[in-house]
């Protein structure tokens, strides 16, 4: 995966979580929002976030915050949840990321950014239910074990808005994986286990020829892959042909994937 995947977001937003001291979001990790916000830890019935906020993470997961919501977790349009720590994130229900919002969520040894977000640790952020896109900024997932389904269904920034990124890496999803209609600078599925379907369908960048990587993932279900520009493709992620219980279809039938 390319270096650019999180400093184009990083840099996109101007970030002030990045360098900006103990008021920061996290110092070992890279700004998700566009500042830091508001602290979260702690139990929760269900939980609405509005405006910014982040899970604070450290040195070790031990060291970190814990956050843990019963029910669900949403965000309200326009919001940002930084989770990208090694900070412990619980949802017992859904997560449902709105209009324009902005979703950080999990680290593995494979995350990217100009820090070591993770000092070599994987977290273990858990969704009971789904997590839910309806027209989200951007969601990085990263890591995490969702039981139910992952989807999201248009969003981002635009063709020609500022270059973000959507990528949804090393995670297990129990349901299906769904990514289609968002519009961006680089957007991906890599290293997912997932036990439905993957569709990924009309996403779009003319920003980034290297964008719309689809590779290395184990999927139960079917792989459907339609009306993405660029064509879904291994591009530079030096990832290898997904693993599929069902069928490939459409632009997923090009060697490689």
């Amino acid at each position: 995966m390319k270096l650019r995947l999180m400093l184009g977001l990083v840099g996109a937003i101007a970030f002030a979580a990045w360098g900006a001291g103990p008021a920061a979001a996290d110092p070992t990790s890279v700004g998700i929002c566009s500042s830091a916000g508001t602290s979260l830890s702690g139990n929760y019935h269900n939980l609405t976030i509005r405006g910014n906020a982040f899970v604070a993470g450290g040195m070790t997961i031990a060291d970190a915050a814990t956050l843990n919501v019963r029910g669900n977790l949403i965000l309200a349009p326009g919001s940002c949840l930084d989770a990208f720590s090694l900070g412990t994130v619980t949802v017992g229900g859904n997560i449902i990321v709105q209009k324009g919002a902005i979703l950080g969520l999990g680290c593995t040894l494979n995350s990217i950014g100009p820090g070591p977000p993770c000092y070599g640790q994987t977290t273990s952020d858990t969704v009971g239910g789904n997590i839910i896109g309806n027209q989200p900024l951007t969601m990085y997932l990263d890591g995490d074990t969702v039981r139910g389904n992952v989807v999201s269904n248009g969003g981002g920034p635009g063709l020609f808005g500022t270059f973000l990124n959507f990528p949804v890496k090393d995670n297990t999803i129990g349901g299906n994986l769904i990514m289609q209609g968002w519009q961006g600078g680089w957007a991906g599925a890599i290293r997912d286990v997932v036990g439905g379907n993957v569709i990924f369908s009309r996403n779009a960048s003319v920003q980034d020829p290297d964008a719309n990587e689809v590779v290395t993932n184990t999927i139960r279900g079917n792989l459907i892959c339609f009306g993405n520009s660029p064509a879904v493709q291994v591009g530079d992620s030096g990832g290898t042909p997904n693993t599929v219980g069902g069928k490939k279809i459409g632009q997923c039938t090009a060697p490689g994937l």
